[in-house]
């Protein structure tokens, strides 16, 4: 269903990387959303006025409510494919989490309506006249949203969309609120019980439950989080995997949008490689990065020297020390200092964000480890944040 739906309205729907075919994927969504919920919402406003249910009249505003976040997606998609300018110099990909965060507060906003009609229809118990065309109405709608959630999970998933997940999750609930209103349809044949309100509060708390997940989901981009481990495990096996890289540190990745990636590394060469070389290398590390892995890369050179049996033999002892008791936690850029007293072995240490709180204690472990090479050996450690 969701592969017939990209050959006729996408052009190019396979190049999921492109920004234009990006957008294209929130248009097409944006028009088969404006189209299906306008028809739903014609058809369930009859149904309504037919049976005089508050749960059919909830759903059909939901519709309507659909059909502005339709229009919201496809605005949201124009606007975050739009190339960087003065004021955006990085892009306005992010937009599309704004949509997101707009399309959750409206299912957010049709959960209380939601809530608070069908309390008002318990405490007024007012009749409602469910027949048999109401129910093959609901019957039809509950297809037709079941539909649209496939197409739009599909999608959602080609092109790593939070807004058209969003719409899929709020078409799932639609026809799961729907079935519901269809189940009481049904037994309000048989039965005079006054389910209708009930069902409506039911309906409104699972809204409220999916708008919140949504809203939460969604946040968490905008405020900043951890890259995808994929990501970062993509960009440290690209970058390792150049002749002359002896290792990498302080990667930071940068998002700002689903498809918009900036990032800074150090990465580790031999001082006595000509200054020149590692440049090249670094700018051609830059270059492909962009070009195979769509990251905007900046490197910056640290020198090691790997001649000095000194150096390598206390790197060595500091990372087997880490390795057995902090396997989380690495060194970078050590080097030495000789005093008349004592010896400055200096280096940084970069650790979790959860971790901070070992500072002392891995310190402490360190010069213990240290004074039983040599008693002058005295650890000087700058400890980083680590952001991979």
């Amino acid at each position: 269903m969701t592969t017939l739906f990209k050959k006729l309205f996408i052009k190019n729907y396979q190049d999921v990387e492109k920004p234009e075919v990006r957008t294209a994927y929130g248009t097409a969504s944006g028009f088969l959303g404006i189209t299906a919920n306008s028809i739903l919402f014609v058809i369930k406003l009859i149904a309504s006025i037919l049976s005089g249910s508050i749960a059919i009249v909830a759903d059909a505003i939901n519709n309507l409510t659909d059909f502005m976040t339709s229009i919201i997606t496809m605005v949201g998609f124009k606007i975050s494919g739009k190339s960087a300018d003065k004021e955006h110099p990085f892009g306005h990909a992010r937009f599309e989490y704004i949509t997101t965060l707009l399309i959750a507060c409206v299912i957010f906003f049709i959960g209380i309506e939601t809530g608070r009609a069908g309390i008002d229809k318990v405490i007024a118990k007012t009749p409602t006249n469910f027949s048999i065309a109401t129910c093959i109405i609901l019957g039809a709608s509950i297809l037709i949203k079941i539909g649209l959630a496939i197409i739009f999970n599909g999608l959602s998933k080609d092109v790593d969309s939070d807004a058209i997940k969003a719409m899929s999750t709020d078409n799932r609930n639609d026809a799961i609120s729907t079935t519901a209103i269809l189940v009481c349809a049904i037994i309000g044949l048989f039965v005079d019980i006054p389910l209708d309100g009930y069902f409506g509060i039911a309906i409104s708390l699972l809204v409220i439950y999916s708008a919140f997940n949504l809203i939460k989901e969604t946040i968490g981009p905008l405020i900043g989080e951890m890259p995808d481990k994929e990501l970062i495990d993509g960009l440290t096996s690209h970058i390792k995997g150049y002749d002359g890289i002896l290792g990498i540190h302080e990667l930071v990745v940068h998002s700002y949008g689903p498809t918009q990636y900036f990032a800074t590394v150090h990465i580790e060469v031999d001082s006595s490689v000509d200054v020149m070389i590692s440049h090249e290398l670094a700018d051609t590390i830059e270059r492909d990065c962009l070009k195979k892995l769509n990251v905007n890369l900046v490197c910056h050179l640290d020198p090691i020297n790997v001649s000095d049996p000194e150096t390598v033999m206390l790197t060595n002892a500091i990372c087997g020390l880490l390795k057995e008791h902090y396997p989380f936690a690495s060194i970078h850029d050590l080097r030495i200092v000789k005093g008349p007293s004592f010896t400055n072995v200096i280096f940084d240490l970069p650790l979790p964000c959860d971790k901070q709180d070992l500072k002392e204690e891995i310190t402490l472990k360190i010069n213990e480890r240290l004074k039983k090479e040599q008693t002058k050996y005295f650890a000087v450690i700058e400890f980083e944040t680590c952001f991979d």
